[in-house]
């Protein structure tokens, strides 16, 4: 099986330091291939150049496996330079290329910073999930948080929540519900997943009296798909969805919104919850957090969630 190769994602952030800690943590337990500038890394990072990510497996036991991409201008921690966005870009590119074309298993992202991304590089996407999804042709995505206790996908992500009613539509749904249902069954090995799809208003709504999408499509959605054959439930008052009984009920939840859905998973497991893109024709996953200028070259950002990441997307490519 091929490895995962892992972007740098923006070498001002904590992307560098976390890959050299990933490493050394899973080493030949799970070899996987570092796209970037070697000069990058942490000072004393110990690294073998490769050619391919087949490769990586021999040497991972006592080297970082690299493939490199040399960058325009030095990495200082905590200060982005947009000189080097579009080597970032780039290596984004060539990891895509290496999973569509079957040379590696699976794509792990490291953080980018959009506005440094626009720029130094006029990034024309609202984020990482966007650009991929344009660089395999796709035209919609689905993003679901995975942890050990809890996977959730939020309907809308990075909007105001005054424009969730409006950007909520019975399509939008319907396509999330169909996409999250597909991936989980070919994916990660549900022959049926059970999905929960939570109401939009509080108490779901409440019979109206709290508002009225439920009564006026929400819940018709849901018993058309049921009978359609998907293994879907809702909609739930979302305050009541997400405790350990109610957790056992499904594989999944369907939130209406961003808040809705990442403040449980985060509660429940901050450290380990791994975003993963479904939807696309390959497999990604991505640490939940960002560059943290804040802390970057202090040697104090903890590895958790990217080397969970790596995990996931190892497992995704075996299944």
């Amino acid at each position: 099986m091929l490895p995962p190769v892992l972007s740098c994602g923006d070498p001002a952030g904590i992307g560098p330091e976390l890959a050299a800690k990933a490493w050394d943590q899973l080493r030949a337990d799970l070899p996987f291939a570092w796209i970037g500038d070697p000069a990058h890394l942490p000072e004393g990072t110990p690294v073998t150049l490769i050619d391919t990510p087949a490769e990586a497996a021999a040497v991972a036991s006592d080297t970082l496996p690299v493939l490199a991409h040399r960058f325009p201008a030095p990495a200082t921690p905590g200060q982005p330079d947009p000189a080097n966005a579009p080597a970032v870009i780039e290596v984004l590119d060539r990891a895509v290329d290496l999973v569509m074309s079957g040379a590696a298993g699976a794509l792990c992202t490291a953080p980018i910073n959009k506005k440094v991304l626009i720029d130094g590089a006029a990034f024309a996407h609202p984020g990482h999930t966007e650009y991929l999804a344009a660089r395999a042709g796709v035209d919609r995505v689905v993003m679901m948080l995975a942890g050990p206790d809890l996977r959730v996908v939020p309907a809308t992500i990075h909007i105001a929540l005054s424009d969730v009613p409006r950007a909520l539509t019975p399509a939008l749904l319907r396509e999330t519900i169909e996409i999250t249902a597909r991936d989980l069954k070919d994916r990660f090995g549900l022959p049926a997943p059970r999905i929960a799809v939570s109401g939009l208003n509080p108490h779901a709504g409440e019979g109206g009296a709290m508002g009225h999408e439920e009564l006026d499509w929400i819940a018709g959605l849901i018993a058309e798909m049921a009978a359609e054959g998907h293994a879907v439930t809702g909609p739930h008052p979302a305050d009541t969805m997400f405790h350990a009984a109610a957790r056992a009920r499904y594989d999944v939840a369907i939130a209406m919104y961003h808040d809705q859905a990442l403040i449980p998973i985060k509660t429940l497991d901050f450290d380990r919850g791994v975003n993963v893109t479904l939807g696309l024709p390959f497999i990604r996953t991505s640490p939940d957090h960002g560059t943290a200028y804040d802390i970057a070259g202090q040697g104090i950002a903890a590895p958790t969630s990217l080397v969970e990441a790596l995990k996931l997307a190892d497992r995704l490519s075996r299944t």
